[in-house]
């Protein structure tokens, strides 16, 4: 019994010091220069940045070599680099990095109302979350104003979305969309006609605004006048303000 268990003791120690020897091994190899990162591929999206300027941007932060550089540590270097929403990164034996890049792509310009600016400062992407960029790099000119409390981004850019088919009969569209620290929604059209939504959830915006759009030709030809602006927080019919009319009528919901 003494001597299988002196046996199995040796065997254990043999096993373990030829793992250290390996462990040893490994990483006098894994510190050569030849595994030194020599290069970054970039792939995807690079409509706002070049390469070199993404590379630029990012390497700074990164350290370590094929074997030791942190993945997720490089992948936050290259999405804090302007205009890029997602990182994908992998190595590339021995030395080398691709990076796979999705860009936001921007659907409105965001106002914070905690700022109380009216100035637009930042960016909507198209998952309705705000992002930090030049807005002098964007090419669209006729992008839409989300103005809302902090954290409010997604489910504006959801009713924006929704509501901007409903003014197609007025050959308008929505300038800027507010909400207010109240949950009160306001529409202000490229066509200078601002319209009070009032509160409630986005079906009752909704179907109070297509109420609203289906009776207004009544109310513009029964005056010949063009629309100034509307309340539609009234509970059984809406306000609005016509063009060289200094009055405010009522019209009542069908």
């Amino acid at each position: 019994a003494d001597i299988r268990l002196m046996q199995l003791t040796a065997t254990i120690v043999a096993a373990l010091g030829a793992l250290a020897i390996v462990v040893v091994a490994l990483a006098w190899i894994a510190k050569q220069p030849v595994f030194g990162l020599r290069g970054i591929r970039i792939e995807g999206d690079v409509a706002h940045n070049s390469a070199l300027t993404i590379r630029a941007n990012a390497a700074p932060r990164l350290a370590g070599n094929f074997f030791t550089i942190d993945l997720g540590t490089a992948r936050r270097a290259f999405e804090s680099v302007p205009w890029v929403r997602q990182a994908v990164v992998r190595r590339v034996w021995p030395n080398r990095l691709a990076v796979q890049l999705e860009e936001h792509r921007p659907v409105a310009l965001w106002v914070s109302a905690a700022t109380g600016s009216n100035a637009p400062d930042r960016l909507v992407n198209s998952f309705g979350e705000v992002f930090e960029a030049n807005l002098g790099d964007v090419e669209d000119d006729a992008l839409p104003t989300l103005r809302g409390p902090d954290g409010s981004s997604a489910g504006m850019l959801t009713l924006f979305t929704r509501l901007q088919p409903l003014f197609a009969p007025l050959e308008a569209h929505i300038d800027t969309l507010t909400l207010s620290g109240r949950g009160s929604w306001h529409v202000e059209l490229d066509s200078g006609v601002e319209i009070e939504l009032g509160r409630g959830s986005d079906d009752e915006v909704l179907e109070r605004t297509r109420a609203f759009i289906a009776t207004l030709p009544q109310v513009t030809g029964h005056f010949q006048r063009a629309l100034h602006s509307a309340d539609l927080r009234h509970r059984d019919g809406y306000a609005v303000r016509l063009q060289g009319v200094s009055t405010t009528d009522v019209a009542k919901k069908k």
